[in-house]
């Protein structure tokens, strides 16, 4: 079974499974397709991430995050701007999805990458009927694509964003996407390299070349595990927020499952919990490993837990900031499954296309790094800004698969993955009800352009009137969305007792979840 947030991807997914492809083949054929489908959300100039679980029960992750520029100083951008801009050339951090799925290919994929990547290379030069998302976001960054040629081109080539259904054809990434699945390495240290450290460097970014160089290189990792309801919860390790996800398990294990689903109080337990981790992470942890380890420490989450079961805690003003990513899932017929996200930062990353090759760069940096001296995310020479991407998968008690999922939504992510853990594993619900189940967000988070932001706690509308009311009760600022108004877009994929899966996409976007038998 796969599933992503557009029946292209899926499609492709399910037929690479058809043809005796694995859960590692299917999820690299899907991320290639989604970087038509879905341009705003990802592309080869991001970052990605995924957790796979093999047959033998064993789980380990791909960590695609890059290095911020050789260069990048606090005092370097603090000259240029009050924060690192989050459009142009100062935004982009070394892209780290290339070098992850290579990872992922090496390591479990069955068949060849130019094989997998080949059908989206023939929808690049074809041209793929554009989306009603992609058209929404090219009105949202217009004044941005027009200013690049390479997006321009795409996008606003008659001025206008493109309307739904015209195709949109891509030969430059056409090209890059068969060079890439050719000779992966040449993105970090051959001509493409060279022509995106010129390009960046002519647009007044401190790179060097070296810590492009550095970037190709991604071995395996081992997964963050916590528990919850019984279950173990792998996670994608720093410098995603991964643990942040962990860390709310921890705190509202045992406290949900007894409580109505979608109560006042299981909504304000859980975003008292998130409003906690946020916290933490902004006070405490860096791409570095600082911070985390404190943070998990059993006796803090006891003392964490004491102080949620006591009442309302001081609250720190920090915002959340919505995102443009895009997530996959999938299980083959071994029981291989992978949970995969890859993300350019926000709508179309830093809005800049490496010229002749069709590649989006990222604004991850711009994103990520703070410029607070002595912070643990300070931006620093070659470190790696903290990320809002993250995915998982759940095992029992002997290893074996009961779910894996994802979502996107920026610092939203590590709030409704929680969400999701819940309504799945407190209260029985199939895939489906899980993810189309109403959502709530606390804002603020602590993305690096907009801390500061008034508190509120963000529900959507078909959460009843009197559980907003309770909740306002509870010392919360309530604000209401439209239905499926949150964000997000998550895929979920269960595993029962007898080995049968099932899955489902959320409606807020247009995916769909596929079987193969």
């Amino acid at each position: 079974m796969v599933s992503s947030s557009h029946p292209a991807a899926s499609f492709a997914g399910a037929r690479v499974l058809a043809d005796g492809g694995n859960a590692i083949d299917a999820t690299l054929a899907m991320a290639a397709i989604t970087w038509l489908t879905l341009p705003g959300q990802c592309g080869i100039g991001g970052d990605a991430f995924a957790v796979v679980r093999e047959p033998d029960g064993r789980v380990w992750t791909v960590n695609g995050a890059g290095f911020g520029p050789d260069g990048g100083t606090r005092e370097f951008y603090q000259e240029r701007s009050a924060v690192i801009p989050l459009n142009g050339a100062l935004g982009v951090a070394v892209p780290g999805a290339p070098a992850a799925l290579t990872a992922l290919h090496a390591h479990g994929a069955s068949v060849a990458l130019a094989q997998l990547w080949e059908p989206a290379a023939r929808m690049a030069e074809n041209g793929l009927p554009c989306s009603a998302k992609t058209v929404t976001d090219a009105q949202e960054a217009l004044e941005s694509i027009r200013a690049d040629g390479g997006l321009a081109s795409v996008y606003a080539a008659t001025g206008a964003p493109p309307a739904v259904g015209q195709r949109l054809p891509q030969p430059d990434l056409a090209r890059t996407i068969r060079r890439l699945a050719a000779a992966p390495g040449e993105f970090y240290t051959g001509e493409f390299a060279e022509r995106a450290v010129a390009m960046l460097r002519a647009g007044g970014a401190p790179f060097s070349g070296d810590e492009w160089a550095a970037g190709a290189v991604v071995a395996p990792e081992d997964a963050l595990t916590g528990g919850y309801a019984g279950v173990t919860i792998h996670q994608t390790p720093l410098p995603t927020p991964g643990w942040m996800v962990l860390q709310q398990a921890a705190l509202c294990d045992g406290a949900l499952g007894g409580a109505p689903w979608l109560g006042a109080d299981a909504i304000d337990r859980m975003a008292r919990a998130a409003r906690l981790a946020f916290q933490d992470r902004f006070a405490l942890c860096g791409s570095d490993g600082s911070g985390m380890r404190e943070v998990l420490d059993p006796n803090r989450i006891a003392d964490q837990r004491r102080s949620l079961e006591s009442g309302p805690q001081q609250r720190l003003s920090f915002s959340v900031a919505g995102g443009d990513t895009t997530c996959t899932v999938a299980v083959d017929a071994e029981g291989r499954a992978v949970s995969f996200i890859h993300s350019l930062g926000f709508t179309f990353g830093a809005k800049i296309t490496v010229p002749g090759t069709g590649v989006v760069l990222n604004n991850r940096l711009g994103r990520g790094a703070y410029l607070i001296a002595g912070h643990p995310n300070e931006v620093t020479p070659r470190r790696k800004p903290l990320n809002t991407l993250n995915a998982w998968v759940a095992t029992g008690t002997d290893g074996e698969l009961l779910a894996l999922g994802a979502i996107p939504g920026g610092d939203g992510q590590v709030q409704w993955n929680m969400q999701l853990l819940s309504h799945l594993f407190d209260h029985g619900l199939d895939p489906a009800e899980a993810v189309s189940a109403p959502r709530f967000t606390v804002f603020p988070g602590s993305d690096a352009d907009v801390i500061g932001s008034p508190d509120e706690l963000r529900v959507e509308a078909t959460i009843p009137d009197h559980v907003r009311s309770r909740l306002q009760d509870l010392g919360h600022r309530v604000v209401v969305q439209p239905a499926f108004g949150a964000g997000g877009s998550a895929q979920v994929i269960r595993r029962d007792a007898r080995g049968v899966l099932s899955g489902a996409a959320d409606p807020r976007q247009e995916g769909i979840a596929i079987g193969v038998d």
